[in-house]
């Protein structure tokens, strides 16, 4: 457990296991941070460090991570953290694993940093599919927690910043152009509601190349036989 800082932000993570590094990016939107693994129905800290290097980290102002806000905030800004923390660590070849809102930043990673992404297991994507206005107001409801904290940001710099987060199509942060030429192994798992609908995932498994998908992983019966195929995955990409 420690702190990163990179530039003005402080950037709280923990390292378990030893072996191959997978970066784990967790779910809560906004609010992405390592506590809410813990009431998912699939903990990959508990289930992977025996095995692996598990970086887990709270994304800047989530959890105990905080940083500056500005208008010319977005999705690359929280690539380039979760870049400059693999950098600290000494970590070149990784697996990304995420959950919700951790399928767009795994793009973004393989957007920033292709060649040294071994894998990406994303776990019921977030994405546009009429429910635009659902994640306005989340990031609304994240923005009014952090307003006290950060007095003299305004009100425009924090619409440029929502806009910059949640006004793209299909996964916000790349097009389907993107997907279709992205060579990077994936699992998908499949979502099922409002947040990660169930469409988002099924094209993002139409349109990547090298993808396996998995559209039942949530209750018990499945549970068990979707894990081991997820272990099989990421030792295939070791």
């Amino acid at each position: 457990m420690a702190i990163f800082e990179h530039g003005e932000a402080k950037l709280y993570y923990e390292v378990h296991g030893e072996g191959f590094p997978v970066l784990l990016i967790a779910p809560g939107g906004m609010r992405s941070s390592i506590p809410f693994w813990y009431n998912t129905p699939w903990n990959p800290i508990e289930q992977l460090s025996p095995h692996y290097q598990v970086i887990a980290m709270d994304q800047r102002n989530a959890g105990k991570s905080t940083g500056p806000i500005s208008g010319c905030d977005g999705w690359q800004l929280f690539a380039r953290d979760q870049v400059a923390l693999l950098d600290h660590l000494g970590v070149d070849r990784f697996h990304v694993a995420g959950m919700c809102i951790g399928g767009p930043y795994i793009m973004g990673l393989i957007d920033a940093v292709p060649e040294r992404v071994a894998s990406g297991v994303i776990f019921q994507t977030i994405g546009l599919s009429d429910n635009r206005q659902a994640f306005l107001d989340l990031f609304d409801g994240w923005a009014e927690e952090l307003k006290p904290a950060h007095p003299d940001v305004s009100a425009d710099d924090w619409a440029k910043f929502r806009n910059a987060m949640f006004g793209g199509e299909f996964l916000f942060n790349v097009s389907e152009d993107f997907v279709r030429g992205c060579a990077t192994p994936l699992l998908v798992f499949m979502g099922n509601d409002i947040y990660h609908p169930q469409e988002s995932s099924r094209r993002l498994a139409e349109l990547a190349p090298n993808v396996e998908f998995i559209e039942q992983w949530k209750e018990a019966p499945h549970m068990g036989p979707a894990m081991a195929s997820m272990e099989a995955f990421l030792t295939r990409h070791t």
